[in-house]
């Protein structure tokens, strides 16, 4: 020991603190700008290899970790005696057992110009989507494309994914270019076939580099091994890449994510600005309430600002006492978002389930929510040919155009104008997982391009008591010939005969008139659905016992239909036969013409019809009698 104290903050904690000198490098460290990216790409393209390249040639790991990868190469490495560097990133036994990476790896390093934090996403299909939330938070992607193959489905699979999820510079990585033997005209057909891509997308810049992440070619410093390419190495690259947007870029955007009240004289909005700046003395507003309010402190970590900026944690406080929870934004008053209750998105999606009109996730912006009902979806964005086309669902891993109908109005704005109330997530609300994610296309004000419901002093339970009875819509559904019919005009009779006020839609029935326009394709039963949904749901309101009976053959669409009914009101009555029954019964013929190849949409007549999984009322219409048939379906009919 020299006889020096040790320097120590204020706050002495009992722990060593850096010296003077060692301070100030970490000051100058946290000082550098920071970038953060995601390498992305096929299969064994050399993601992991690249990054664990970067790590090593930067001089960003520690002596105990370099004597962890050179065990690690010696005892499951794929080099030989060399290291392997993709061990530094594949941490999860199953990647290094299978050579692959499955979660998203983050990784930090930092150059004398820069810090960086790496994400290195996974390549296989199924994993999408841990690619996707890699990306979301990324301000340019790294395209790894591996010399030998070539741009493939997938390159160009998590390319659509990076331009949907906001990302418009790329640098394009021609990686294993030591196994093609440097050949130039191999990476220039390679470069010509991915801008193809790259023009179709709009990315704004895309960066060609040929290099092999294994030998260290082209990553750090330029190679001799490519005397022919005068371009930028990676490194560098990176370095001059700028952010995703500058801070302080259009008007001031704070989402809430906490309200501080240690004492009842202290009331601070905890956040971290997503656009523009703020100033004391500022007048703001908070939505989705639209209370206007003026700042009267900005504080920083430990002390007062004049202003604060994007990026930077402040706590607000204000002059006015105003209403703020958690999830609240605070805007400039001169510039608030839309207050949307419907919006237009472009969504990647991330669920085995697919998804379809009718369902509900919890759409997540920020620390806001509400729940999403899946209204329409526009079309289908084709991975490979990049053109649209129509859709009944979204699948896994597929992107679409779809509109989204919300519970609440949010704050929200269009991407395009790179904004971060442009950018959610779906979640499943009975896993909490996410299912998708996407950019706000359109957001559509509440009330905007919509009639207004009028409101009137005699409602639907009054016409309702006038009638003795409770209001329900009586929902039969089943295979054609499973004898729907039979017993919806059975049971009106016997709710007739005991006084009930009802009607009766038949599917047929109405196709004679409210739908005479629409065929039998899916997006016209689809249709016919709809429309007798919106009938019933009139008559309801009128008081009426209502029953439908319609084959309705999706499962999302009958549910879509319930959504419109308060709790209770709708009843799905599942009549079930098998399908030799109702074959044999044929009252229309249907199965006769389609087993003869003359019915082009047999759907509901076979194998494409999708049962209830919780119907209200389940009979087995070919097991037993009417009359018990009858009896439970007015079980499931409570009256008062």
């Amino acid at each position: 020991m020299d006889g020096t104290p040790a320097y120590r903050l204020p706050e002495d904690d009992g722990l060593p603190t850096p010296r003077p000198d060692a301070r100030r490098a970490l000051a100058d460290h946290e000082a550098l700008p920071q970038l953060r990216f995601i390498t992305c790409g096929s299969v064994d393209d050399g993601k992991s290899t690249l990054i664990g390249r970067l790590l090593h040639d930067s001089g960003s790991l520690a002596e105990d970790q370099l004597a962890t990868l050179a065990k690690d190469s010696a005892r499951i490495g794929t080099q030989g005696s060399a290291l392997d560097f993709a061990l530094l990133v594949d941490g999860l036994d199953a990647e290094r057992e299978q050579g692959i990476t499955i979660d998203v790896a983050y990784r930090y390093f930092s150059s004398a110009r820069r810090r960086f934090v790496v994400a290195d996403c996974p390549g296989h299909e199924q994993y999408t989507r841990n690619m996707a939330t890699g990306a979301s938070t990324a301000d340019a992607a790294v395209v790894l494309v591996d010399a030998r193959k070539g741009v493939l489905a997938q390159t160009r699979r998590h390319s659509r994914i990076v331009r949907l999820l906001g990302l418009t510079r790329v640098v394009l990585a021609v990686n294993k270019m030591d196994l093609v033997g440097w050949d130039e005209a191999r990476f220039k057909a390679i470069v010509a076939d991915y801008r193809v891509l790259a023009d179709e997308l709009g990315f704004a810049e895309v960066q060609a580099i040929p290099l092999s992440a294994l030998h260290g070619d082209n990553v750090l410093a330029r190679s001799a091994q490519t005397p022919w390419f005068q371009g930028t190495p990676l490194l560098p690259a990176l370095e001059a890449l700028p952010a995703r947007s500058a801070p302080g870029e259009g008007g001031f955007v704070l989402p809430v994510q906490w309200v501080n009240r240690p004492h009842q004289d202290f009331r601070g909005f905890v956040g971290t600005p997503v656009r523009g700046r703020v100033r004391v003395g500022d007048a703001v507003q908070v939505l989705p309430a639209g209370t206007h309010a003026t700042v009267a402190r900005v504080i920083g970590p430990g002390r007062e600002l004049v202003e604060a900026e994007a990026g930077q944690p402040v706590t607000l406080v204000f002059n006015e006492e105003v209403d703020v929870s958690r999830g609240d934004v605070v805007v400039a008053a001169e510039a608030a978002p839309v207050l949307a209750d419907r919006l237009r998105a472009d969504v990647v999606w991330l669920d085995a389930e697919p998804l379809r009109p009718g369902q509900r996730y919890a759409l997540r912006v920020g620390p806001k929510q509400a729940v999403a009902t899946m209204a329409a979806i526009e079309h289908l964005r084709d991975i490979h040919s990049g053109g649209t086309h129509g859709a009944d669902a979204l699948a896994l891993n597929s992107i679409g155009r779809v509109e989204l109908s919300l519970d609440q109005p949010l704050p929200l704005a269009p991407f395009a104008d790179g904004d971060a109330l442009g950018r959610f997530i779906l979640v499943d609300r009975a896993t909490n997982a996410t299912a998708g994610a996407g950019l706000v296309i359109e957001p559509i004000a509440r009330g905007s391009e919509r009639a207004y419901a009028q409101a009137f002093s005699v409602g639907p339970a009054e016409r309702a008591k006038v009638k003795g009875q409770q209001a329900r819509c009586v929902w039969l559904t089943g295979l054609s010939g499973a004898g729907k019919s039979t017993l919806a005009d059975a049971l009106e009779r016997r709710l007739h005969a005991e006084g009930r006020h009802t009607m009766l839609l038949d599917g047929d029935n109405v196709r004679g008139g409210l739908s005479k326009d629409l065929g039998f394709a899916p997006e016209d039963r689809r249709e016919h659905v709809r429309r007798l949904g919106e009938v019933a749901k009139l008559m309801v309101d009128a008081g009426l016992v209502v029953i439908v009976s319609a084959i309705s053959p999706y499962r999302a669409d009958r549910d879509a239909v319930r959504s419109r009914f308060a709790p209770g009101e709708f009843v799905e009555v599942f009549v079930d036969a098998s399908s030799a029954t109702c074959a044999a019964r044929d009252p229309k013929g249907l199965y006769a013409k389609a087993k003869a190849g003359g019915l082009s949409h047999a759907i509901g007549v076979g194998g494409d019809y999708e049962a209830p999984e919780h119907p209200e009322v389940h009979v087995l219409a070919d097991k037993e009698p009417i009359q018990a048939l009858i009896a439970k379906v007015i079980a499931g009919l409570p009256f008062d």
